[in-house]
């Protein structure tokens, strides 16, 4: 295998991508760590720190309020559940 073209200049900026590249790249799953590192989002969470999605039926006057603060009233919900079931906050 001959000496790979750089794609870096001389003044560390990356030059153009050109057909040889494209020809030779490989898709992101072929490196397994890489691709772990370089997935959009968040890691996913370890099993005993995932949620658990249920059905439950609040007063409308109690929905209303916790969304009155806007986005992210499930997780303030969660929160004052824990308060009051004394889990800690």
């Amino acid at each position: 295998m001959g000496k790979r073209k750089s794609y870096i200049d001389k003044d560390g900026e990356a030059t153009e991508l050109d057909e040889a590249w494209f020809h030779d790249a490989k898709p992101i799953d072929a490196f397994p760590d890489a691709a772990r590192t370089l997935r959009p989002g968040r890691p996913p969470l370890p099993e005993s720190e995932k949620k658990q999605r249920v059905t439950i039926y609040l007063d409308r006057d109690v929905v209303e309020r916790l969304k009155q603060d806007g986005k992210g009233w499930q997780t303030r919900a969660n929160a004052k559940l824990r308060k009051a079931l004394g889990l800690g906050g």
